[in-house]
C-alpha cells in the first residue's frame, strides 16, 4: 500500500511558492500527495507534475462539482453537458499532473438539498454523464473512485452499499468507488462490515479521523479497518485527509472550528500511525 497526503490541509491550489511542501512530505517518508483540482490550466498542472516528479512523489487527485451548472443529476441537459465538459477538464488536469486516481464526490454540488432522497431520474442522469467520464478517463490513464459523503453535505451518495451499488449501475470498469473513514464513522451501522462487505470496489482510502484531527487520536475503528485491508489484499492508496483553520474559506465549508491537532501530529503523527499500523500487519 501507499501512504499518501492531502494537500486541502493546506491549499485549494498547489502554487509555485508551496512546491516546499511536497520535498517536506518527501523526507517524513510519503509515496504521493492528493492534489486538489478545483482551478487552474492543464499547463499549470504539468507544472506541479513536474515538481512531484522532481521531488519523487506520485499523485492522485480530488474534485468537486463545483454549482448547479455543471451538476450531473440535473433535468437540464444544458447542466449534465457542462458536467461532462468539468470532468473532461478535471480528468485533463489530474493527467497533466501525473496523478493515477480521480477521486471526489463528484455528482452534485455540495450542501444543495431537495428535501428527498436521490430519484432513480436523478441516478439514471449522473449514471450517463459518469460513464462518458469513465471512458474518456480510461483513454487518459485516469481512475475515478467516487466518495459518499455524510447526510449533512449531500444526499446523493452516503453510505458504501449506496456507492456500490451506484458504480454498478454506471457499469464502467473505470468506475469505482473509495472509502472515507471521517463519513463512514457517521453513516454506517458498522464501518469495517460496510468496507469488508465492499472492498470489491474500492479503488482509493481516505485516512480520516472522527474530528478531521490527527489520524489515530480519535475513535474510529482503526484496527479493524486496517486489519480488513490488509487480509482483503487491498494495495491502493492510504490518504490522509485532515483540515485546519489554515484556510478561512475552506475551513468554512468543511465545518471546521477549531484547530483539532498541532500539524506535525497531523502530517508526521498521522504517517508515523499508518506506517505502523501495516508494519504490525506483516
Amino acid at each position: 500500500m501507499k501512504i499518501g497526503f492531502n494537500l486541502l490541509y493546506w491549499t485549494t491550489f498547489l502554487s509555485e511558492d508551496q512546491f516546499g511542501y511536497l520535498d517536506q512530505l518527501k523526507q517524513i517518508g510519503y509515496d504521493g500527495v492528493e492534489i486538489p483540482v478545483f482551478s487552474g490550466s492543464t499547463e499549470q498542472y504539468e507544472a506541479i507534475g513536474k515538481a512531484l516528479k522532481n521531488s519523487g512523489l506520485a499523485a492522485t487527485a480530488v474534485t468537486v462539482i463545483p454549482d448547479q451548472a455543471h451538476s450531473p443529476i440535473s433535468e437540464n441537459p444544458e447542466d449534465r453537458k457542462r458536467a461532462f465538459d468539468y470532468f473532461q477538464w478535471a480528468i485533463d488536469c489530474c493527467q497533466a499532473a501525473g496523478g493515477e486516481t480521480l477521486i471526489g464526490p463528484f455528482y452534485q454540488p455540495l450542501g444543495i438539498f431537495t428535501g428527498e432522497p436521490p430519484t432513480g431520474d436523478e441516478r439514471k442522469r449522473a449514471a450517463e454523464v459518469h460513464r462518458e467520464a469513465a471512458e474518456y478517463a480510461d483513454a487518459a490513464r485516469v481512475a475515478l473512485a467516487v466518495e459518499p459523503l455524510n447526510r449533512f453535505e449531500c444526499y446523493f451518495l452516503n453510505t458504501l452499499d449506496q456507492a456500490a451499488e451506484y458504480v454498478e449501475q454506471v457499469g464502467h470498469p473505470n468506475f469505482h468507488t473509495m472509502f472515507d473513514t471521517f463519513h463512514a464513522n457517521m453513516e454506517e451501522k458498522d464501518p469495517v462490515l460496510a468496507l469488508r462487505r465492499n472492498l470489491g470496489s474500492v479503488r482509493h482510502v481516505h485516512i480520516s479521523e472522527n474530528d478531521r484531527g490527527a489520524p489515530g487520536s480519535g475513535h474510529v475503528p482503526w484496527d479493524g479497518v486496517f486489519d480488513t485491508l490488509v487480509e482483503g489484499g487491498y494495495d491502493r492508496w492510504l490518504t490522509i485527509e485532515a483540515f485546519s483553520r489554515a484556510l478561512p474559506d475552506l475551513a468554512a465549508v468543511a465545518r471546521v472550528w477549531r484547530e483539532f491537532d498541532p500539524p506535525e501530529a497531523v502530517y508526521e503523527g498521522g504517517y508515523r500511525f499508518i506506517r505502523d499500523q501495516l508494519a504490525a500487519r506483516r
